[in-house]
């Protein structure tokens, strides 16, 4: 037990220190190279802190441990948006970029309506993960072209108001922001072995599923990198990352992680009844729930975030209700359907119909104006 602990704790000590190293040699490396922050946020930062997740899940697979490698790319996808959203918005409210409503928040809702109709008949076959891979190139192909168009005088402006900061433009500075990168990623891809190690003794230590293990255990373990990156990045006052992160590690997890796993795996990825009747579902909803949040003022308030921590803590209690078949298991089951979920649309829709009022008026005024 103590060596299990020792582990986690080591684990997270690494994983914050790699993550304060990461977000500062990305930021700085956005303005340098002309970049724009948020795709240095949906690239850089969110593929390097899934690597963790890719690992797992391709050793899982080849392990025949499928709901484990399943498990960890559900739960991660969902805990991203409700745990690490709700967290670093509760910090300081979190501005969304146009881009991310108008293009990767709606892919992100795509891929993940996709891959589940993909496993519907109960396996993610090896050329359905590369038609999928092939997807997540066409989209960093695309970011990378969009970025090429963007004017470098309107990256800097966007920088300097993002970061208010002044970096030097030269080579030794750029070999140094790469390396701060390269250092951060390798310990954020050790810490979160150490901790997954750890985490995963302790969970069997209860006899815990292998589906209730991914989603949970492994995926927070996994999703240390993004849980510190984007937190990071919200107190440091880089907001474009900390969305884009999220974002970006989401689609990154569904068509590269999930992919790559169904294409190495000898019979691609097998899913559960579970994780096709409860978890994927769920995690649609969670991608779903983000476009009118997002939507509202282009920005996630404290309370939005309280919200989506408030899912996530209910989501995990009732895994673990579940998971230790208690009688009180259908009865929380009950409320969540029959109150809260419908209060939470209601207020959202709420929320949405007061913001199309609001961009109605304003161009009622402009054009009153002009």
């Amino acid at each position: 037990m103590g060596i299990t602990l020792g582990l986690m704790i080591g684990g997270l000590i690494v994983l914050v220190a790699g993550a304060e190293l990461l977000v500062r040699g990305a930021s700085r490396l956005a303005a340098a190279l002309g970049i724009a922050p948020l795709v240095i946020g949906l690239t850089i930062v969110a593929f390097g802190t899934s690597t963790p997740e890719l690992a797992v899940s391709m050793q899982s697979a080849l392990a025949g441990q499928p709901d484990l490698a399943i498990g960890n790319v559900v739960g991660s996808n969902i805990l991203n948006v409700l745990l690490i959203l709700g967290l670093s918005a509760l910090i300081t409210p979190l501005l969304v970029a146009q881009q991310l409503v108008r293009l990767d928040v709606p892919l992100m809702i795509g891929a993940s309506v996709l891959v589940w109709v993909l496993a519907r008949n109960g396996v993610v076959t090896q050329l359905e993960g590369i038609g999928l891979f092939g997807l997540m190139l066409a989209y960093i192909g695309f970011l990378l072209w969009q970025s090429r168009r963007e004017r470098n005088a309107a990256v800097k402006s966007e920088y300097e108001q993002e970061y208010a900061s002044h970096e030097p433009k030269s080579v030794r500075r750029n070999l140094l922001n790469i390396l701060f990168i390269v250092v951060g990623l390798v310990m954020l891809i050790l810490g979160s072995r150490l901790f997954v190690q750890g985490a995963s003794s302790l969970a069997r230590l209860f006899g815990m599923s292998e589906l209730v293990i991914g989603l949970t255990i492994v995926a927070l373990g996994t999703s240390l990198p993004e849980v510190a990156a984007s937190v990071m990045a919200a107190i440091k006052g880089e907001r474009d990352i900390a969305v884009g992160n999220v974002v970006g590690s989401n689609i990154f997890n569904l068509l590269s992680v999930l992919a790559l796993t169904a294409i190495v795996a000898p019979r691609g990825v097998p899913v559960s009844p579970g994780a096709l009747n409860l978890d994927m579902p769920f995690m649609v909803a969670v991608a779903v729930a983000c476009l009118p949040i997002f939507v509202t003022g282009n920005v996630i308030a404290r309370w939005e975030g309280a919200v989506f921590l408030g899912y996530y803590v209910a989501y995990t209690v009732f895994l673990l209700l579940d998971a230790a078949n208690h009688p009180t298991v259908t009865q929380y089951r009950d409320f969540m359907l029959i109150f809260v979920v419908p209060l939470t649309l209601i207020t959202m829709v709420v929320s949405l119909g007061r913001e199309v009022r609001r961009r109605r008026t304003n161009i009622v005024i402009s054009g009153l104006d002009s």
